[in-house]
């Protein structure tokens, strides 16, 4: 860059022998006969404008800045400022003309041909440039400049901090004479050498396991359903959803690879909500393993085979599940009147307080009063009787009770007459089979 310049305007005479007519920038003087030099920056108002010096040659006149230290040839003009008066036409006057011989202006010099040519003070190492400047040759004289980078202040060619103008469009490092762009971390610098254009990571190296989303400058890593991102930010680990809650599944949850499942205890099916089971019946699908004489009883998850109601002694048998005592065996004289068999299932766990049996007198004599009890089995409190009514009682769980687990309990409903002064009691005997799961 040449930070410093300057005008020049010039007129040149013809050299020849004296007349009456001058060139431009000259005007005859009619004592001497002679041209003589007109100064132009006295004669013409505001010559040079501006920062701008006007400088009188021989001639013409030059327009220099008022700063410049650099100017040093004060006439453009390669002839000497001495010349013969230009011949006027016509005839020739009487009278005595002065020649000399031909001189070159400074910063010209005499060639081979005898004529002037300039001086190239750069190449003759002649110009008094700072060592921190450049030497730029011209017509008659030469200039000082600073290159590329650096900027004339003072006389020395100082370097200019690009970095301050925003040349870069992110990170600018400023060298001498220079200075040199660089991008972010994500992006690329472009053909130009100062814009930067975002680097799509994602179709240039996938640095994801999974997913890999490009965003400005740098790109973010997903993970499919069923997977988790790591602190790295870069890799999947899956996700042990059977973790999370223990209602995903009914009965037992699976983690697997991305996802999981849910299984079903033995004697279950699992429902199309993929997470519920079902109790299988092997007694009405008929899968079961009982005998001929046995009957099959389904309960939760599996099923029991049913040994037929043998009454004891002094009982006999009445019907498939009722034994009764005689009245007239004298063995029966402390013994219940009847003794009825019942089977029941429930699934363990279940919430309490909890009605699960009603029992309830069969016929009601005038002046009789009932009495309901358990009579053994509940060791553990779990059950108590509740009565409802003058005739019916409930069986109530107090307790929640955990399976597997057979529970036996004989239920007592005692008769009382005062009429006829009579007291009798009969027996539910209720087998109870606890399931080993809730559902």
């Amino acid at each position: 860059r040449i930070l410093t310049a300057f005008t020049l305007v010039v007129c040149l005479s013809s050299p020849g022998r004296a007349q009456q007519q001058c060139t431009n920038g000259f005007d005859l003087d009619r004592a001497s006969g002679q041209c003589l030099d007109i100064d132009e920056c006295r004669t013409i108002p505001e010559a040079c404008r501006g920062d701008m010096v006007c400088v009188n040659q021989n001639g013409g006149y030059l327009c220099v800045p008022r700063t410049n230290p650099v100017y040093r040839s004060p006439y453009l003009n390669p002839y000497s400022n001495i010349y013969p008066p230009a011949p006027a036409p016509g005839p020739v006057p009487n009278y005595p003309t002065a020649t000399r011989p031909l001189m070159c202006r400074f910063g010209y010099q005499l060639d081979e041909n005898n004529q002037c040519a300039d001086v190239d003070e750069c190449a003759s190492d002649s110009h008094q440039c700072n060592p921190t400047q450049i030497c730029i040759n011209t017509e008659g004289g030469y200039t000082c400049s600073c290159t590329e980078g650096y900027w004339l202040l003072e006389g020395q060619c100082l370097d200019i901090d690009e970095c301050r103008y925003g040349y870069c469009q992110q990170l600018c490092a400023n060298v001498p004479g220079s200075y040199s762009c660089t991008c972010n971390p994500g992006f690329t610098l472009n053909d130009d050498g100062r814009s930067c254009q975002d680097v799509n990571e994602c179709t240039s190296e996938n640095p994801c396991t999974q997913t890999c989303v490009n965003t400005y400058g740098s790109f973010l890593c997903r993970c499919e359903p069923g997977y988790e991102l790591e602190a790295d930010g870069v890799n999947c680990s899956d996700m042990d959803e059977c973790s999370f809650s223990e209602f995903l599944c009914q009965h037992e949850c699976v983690n697997s690879p991305g996802s999981y499942y849910c299984t079903c205890p033995s004697g279950y099916n699992l429902l199309d909500d993929s997470r519920s089971c079902q109790d299988i019946n092997e007694c009405e699908n008929r899968n079961f393993t009982c005998t001929p004489q046995q009957t099959c009883f389904n309960i939760a998850g599996e099923y029991k085979c049913l040994d037929p109601v043998r009454c004891e002694d002094p009982y006999i048998q009445i019907n498939e599940n009722r034994c009764m005592c005689p009245a007239e065996n004298a063995g029966c004289r402390d013994q219940p009147f009847t003794v009825l068999y019942r089977v029941m299932d429930m699934v363990s766990g279940r919430s309490v307080p909890s009605d699960i049996f009603q029992m309830q007198a069969t016929t009601r004599y005038p002046g009789a009063y009932y009495i309901f009890q358990i009579k053994s089995g509940n060791e553990g409190r779990e059950f108590y009787m509740r009565q409802t009514g003058p005739i019916s009682a409930t069986l109530v769980m107090t307790r929640p009770v955990k399976g597997p687990r057979t529970i036996e309990l004989d239920l007592e409903m005692i008769t009382v007459n005062t009429v006829i002064n009579f007291r009798g009691s009969s027996v539910i005997r209720l087998r109870i089979y606890v399931s080993q799961y809730s559902f």
